[in-house]
């Protein structure tokens, strides 16, 4: 089977629990092609959780959650040295971080201190406790999860913080027909508890290879760097985006490439990414914001405007 089919039969098994969201799993898979984190922003009841678990169990990977609350502290998500009293020693007590996939659930309304102990897990892949380091099992994906609505008793995620998701995504309420489906579906039981893997986590490094094989052209790389530096220089944007962002946007493409069945970058992948890559990486100006201007229009302004390239 070759990696499109596989593909394929990933999103379409996690299909089997995720009904009628095809955009928003496919963003996912872009996600785990890129070993990129996601930040999924919606009301509650949508299924950001479900998602999360139908994703694990399609590539039979580890996964654990993080339920995040104002106590919640730093060693309840990385881990604990503690002391043996059988071995008169002390011992690593890993957290719920040292999975393959890790639902952080209700990201902002953890504490800025617990929020940061995934900094270092999120970039570098590692934890490190009393001058030790541990490394993060391969794949290692971040799902985090927030509520837009319910604003009392939320930290904000800092600026910092969310450069390090490589895409925010909504799910959104489903139409009549799916939600009709979503009862028929969930009548006698969860499908959720009868998903089997199509995948595994071997599979899924090899897959990852293959997208940072994908062939971009040089007036495609030029095309993702003008967008970027745009977002700098548009007269609404205080903060644009970093070379994380662009660098996060052209590994994106890459693995669209790769979810399509193309072995070449074009530019409607760029454009088909770039709001969920660059809109939560942009900090508008005060004046803009009273205007309701919003960081998606931004960028959906700034790919009207930059050349896009034509085939020679």
């Amino acid at each position: 089977m070759n990696t499109a089919e596989l593909l394929k039969d990933i999103i379409e098994n996690v299909e089997r629990v995720i009904v009628g969201k095809r955009p928003a799993v496919e963003m996912a898979m872009v996600a785990l092609l890129c070993e990129g984190h996601v930040l999924i922003e919606d009301v509650p009841g949508i299924g950001k959780t479900t998602l999360c678990k139908a994703l694990a169990a399609s590539i039979g990977c580890s996964f654990r959650r993080v339920q995040l609350t104002p106590d919640v502290l730093p060693s309840d998500v990385t881990g604990l040295y503690f002391f043996n009293q059988r071995s008169s020693e002390f011992e690593f007590r890993p957290g719920p971080v040292f999975a393959n996939l890790v639902l952080a659930d209700e990201i902002n309304r953890a504490t800025p201190r617990a929020q940061s102990a995934l900094l270092e897990c999120m970039e570098e892949r590692q934890v490190t406790l009393d001058g030790e380091t541990h490394l993060l099992p391969r794949p290692f994906l971040v799902m985090a999860t927030q509520n837009p609505v319910e604003l009392e008793g939320t930290f904000p995620l800092p600026e910092a913080q969310l450069d390090r998701f490589l895409l925010r995504i909504e799910l959104g309420y489903p139409t009549e027909g799916g939600e009709t489906e979503i009862l028929s579906r969930f009548e006698q039981s969860s499908p959720l508890d009868e998903l089997r893997p199509v995948a595994s986590a071997a599979q899924l490094v090899e897959m990852q290879r293959d997208a940072r094989r994908v062939h971009v052209d040089e007036s495609v790389r030029v095309y993702v760097a003008r967008i970027a530096r745009a977002t700098r220089t548009h007269p609404d944007t205080r903060l644009g985006a970093s070379p994380r962002a662009t660098m996060a946007l052209y590994r994106a493409a890459q693995a669209r490439a790769l979810l399509e069945g193309r072995g070449f970058v074009v530019p409607d992948d760029v454009k088909a990414l770039a709001p969920a890559v660059l809109a939560h990486r942009l900090l508008l100006l005060p004046q803009a914001r009273v205007r309701g201007q919003r960081a998606a229009s931004v960028v959906e302004e700034i790919l009207t405007s930059v050349p896009v390239p034509v085939e020679g």
